[in-house]
């Protein structure tokens, strides 16, 4: 028998499942190694713990590993139900939370602040903490900018549409969902769903999405359809990300994205704050914090911040004679 044991929180309403024990040590000298070591290599641990019967469609999860950087506390994998994601902000904030209730990172109040590994970068991390209670948490980006601005790219079933692809930790085509012919309020969900879906795949089969720095970064993660609110209001996100996986929450990584791509059309300046809500009605800060570039190339630094909130602690059990124990998905269609 395999067992692997876990905590559960949620940000917003997204599940984070952080595994405390029974991962197989992963090989390699850098972080990234351990992202390949455990896609190739170790796979099934995460289809246990992603795909039912213990997670669902949109289950997400940490595995913590050991940083290869002298000033991060731990390091973190990001795993969702198709694979493993390079950044995840509504994850960062629960892992805030964890990190200091759990000791392992002491408590300082009122701001506890300590920096993690993730697979893009460092990412420093900022805790309000009061009687050992972390009530919100906000963190710095790694440095984020645009890659594709006013792109036109021919959608099936949608036309021409005009988007933006923006990095904050992972990229994202950003469009308004009336540039799809849709109304965000009145839209049946998986309308909405299909519809970024759809630009998600085109642009993957249709460009070459690169990173300036690390190879293992250039790909397209997913599709933001906003309400099309301009700064200084509160705008709405729903983010697709992966294969058709709907994140709950405001998508942290995705409101970097946002104010990289509202920073370089000067609609936000440093230091201004705006408020991105999800489906669930949660709410992420997001800030420009200071430019900084990757060679020449203009980036900035984001701070998000939010809330997160316990679910529970466990221990999963893998009999290695039960035939699902690694887990399944449903089939889309029931033939052979």
């Amino acid at each position: 028998m395999l067992t692997l044991t876990y905590d559960d929180l949620h940000t917003a309403g997204e599940p984070v499942r952080i595994v405390t024990g029974g991962y197989p040590e992963l090989p390699g000298g850098t972080i990234l190694d351990c992202r390949r070591a455990a896609r190739e290599r170790f796979d099934a641990f995460r289809r246990a713990m992603m795909w039912e019967p213990r997670g669902h469609a949109g289950m997400y999860g940490v595995i913590p590993v050991p940083a290869s950087r002298p000033e991060a506390r731990f390091g973190v994998l990001f795993t969702h139900h198709e694979g493993y994601s390079t950044m995840c902000g509504h994850a960062t904030i629960a892992l805030a939370k964890w990190a200091v209730e759990t000791g392992r990172v002491a408590a300082v109040e009122p701001e506890t602040r300590f920096a993690f590994e993730a697979p893009c970068g460092l990412i420093n991390v900022r805790a309000e903490v009061n009687a050992g209670v972390v009530r919100a948490a906000s963190f710095e980006s790694v440095p984020s900018f645009v890659f594709a601005r006013d792109l036109v790219i021919e959608v099936p079933g949608f036309g021409a549409v005009t988007c933006d692809i923006a990095y904050g930790g992972a990229f994202y085509a950003i469009v308004p969902a009336s540039a799809m012919g849709l109304d965000w309020a009145t839209t049946p969900l998986p309308r909405l769903v299909d519809a970024a879906a759809a630009l998600t795949d085109t642009i993957r089969a249709r460009m070459t999405i690169t990173h300036p720095s690390e190879p293992d970064l250039g790909f397209l993660y997913g599709t933001i359809l906003t309400d099309g609110v301009l700064p200084g209001q509160e705008s709405a996100n729903l983010c697709v990300f992966a294969e058709r996986q709907i994140d709950r929450s405001p998508t942290g990584s995705g409101v970097t994205a946002r104010m990289a791509l509202d920073h370089a059309k000067g609609l936000v300046k440093p230091g201004e704050t705006r408020r991105f809500r999800s489906i669930t009605g949660g709410v992420f800060t997001g800030m420009a914090l200071r430019d900084a570039p990757i060679g020449p190339l203009p980036a900035v630094i984001v701070e998000v911040g939010g809330s997160a909130h316990w679910m529970g602690k466990g221990q999963f059990i893998i009999d290695p004679s039960d035939p699902l124990g690694h887990g399944f998905e449903l089939p889309t269609t029931l033939a052979g």
